[in-house]
């Protein structure tokens, strides 16, 4: 296994996660793809992922905690990252792109109904995407970098390192 690229994510230099690889024979950039949670969490306001590995899953509701934060949201989060990431690498990992197609953003609806982030809309999906991937893009050039989520602004960036 030597040889393989391995990244880490950090939260104020406390590590979190699990070192990722890419899962894949070649190498796609995908052990980047915990910034399409974050993405998910800054600009939807949903990410089981990031709520497991960050320890802020909602235990004083434990139907919010089962429901929305648990295994099943979170499998459902990473079917969605995995399905938008297939999406884009046929699309030029959508650089350049300015919309997705209806029947992606519609699958995405679909997989997340029933759920909190069932409220938001197309255009707040397509928001998450670009902005995660425009990130994702930056991390696979440089290979490193500070990945910023304001909460408030509802935007993620990255500095370069």
């Amino acid at each position: 296994e030597t040889g393989r690229h391995r990244v880490r994510i950090y939260s104020d230099d406390v590590p979190i996660g699990d070192r990722l690889t890419d899962n894949a024979y070649d190498d796609d950039g995908y052990r980047y793809h915990d910034v399409f949670h974050l993405s998910y969490a800054t600009i939807l306001g949903w990410s089981p992922i990031v709520r497991k590995l960050m320890g802020r899953k909602r235990r004083s509701n434990t139907v919010v905690d089962e429901v929305e934060d648990g295994g099943r949201a979170q499998i459902l989060e990473e079917a969605v990252a995995a399905y938008v990431y297939k999406y884009a690498r046929n699309h030029a990992y959508l650089e350049n792109v300015m919309t997705l197609d209806y029947a992606l953003l519609r699958t995405l609806k679909e997989l997340t109904s029933g759920l909190e982030v069932s409220r938001c809309s197309f255009r707040d999906w397509e928001r998450a995407v670009f902005a995660g991937f425009q990130v994702w893009r930056g991390l696979v050039r440089c290979r490193s970098g500070i990945v910023t989520c304001d909460l408030k602004a509802r935007a993620i960036t990255l500095t370069e390192l």
